[in-house]
């Protein structure tokens, strides 16, 4: 493994802000109609070499974790699946009994990439994004290759 992965700390905040804003154009996210600021939850960050190739930010139910944001900056190199392992084992130890996170419709390499690591589709929230922009006008309307955005699609992972 060619980087590390390490817990999100208060000193991180300013440039965990920039790489969100360079991936999701945005501090803002909409999960399930209710608006986070990733910068002020925690979350685990990938370096190499001192430099910023992924993140990811989560938040803690009752008896699940939610993953809010993911991004890898390096594609293809597993920094994605190691990020979200570290949050499962971080889920795990605090008893939590799965993961759930949220996708658009239109991200079908995310779609594939959570598929293919076990994740399982449990929900297709029909229509959710016009409820997210009015929370968050910014969102476009249409995303990957152009695919309108108009569903929030659930996957869940047992712990």
């Amino acid at each position: 493994m060619s980087f590390r992965i390490r817990m999100i700390e208060p000193r991180d905040r300013e440039i965990v802000e920039r790489a969100l804003m360079s991936a999701w154009g945005s501090v803002r996210v909409v999960s399930r109609g209710k608006l986070w600021n990733p910068c002020d939850l925690p979350g685990f960050v990938a370096e190499r070499s001192g430099d910023l190739v992924g993140l990811v930010t989560f938040r803690d139910e009752a008896d699940s974790t939610e993953v809010v944001t993911l991004d890898s900056f390096a594609e293809r190199e597993g920094i994605g699946s190691a990020l979200l392992e570290a949050v499962a084992n971080y889920a795990r130890d605090r008893g939590k009994t799965y993961l759930w996170l949220i996708t658009t419709n239109d991200n079908i390499p995310a779609i594939r990439f959570y598929q293919r690591r076990g994740w399982d589709m449990v929900a297709l929230h029909h229509g959710a994004l016009a409820q997210s922009r009015r929370l968050k006008p910014e969102i476009p309307t249409h995303g990957v290759d152009g695919v309108p955005i108009d569903h929030e699609i659930e996957f869940r992972l047992a712990l």
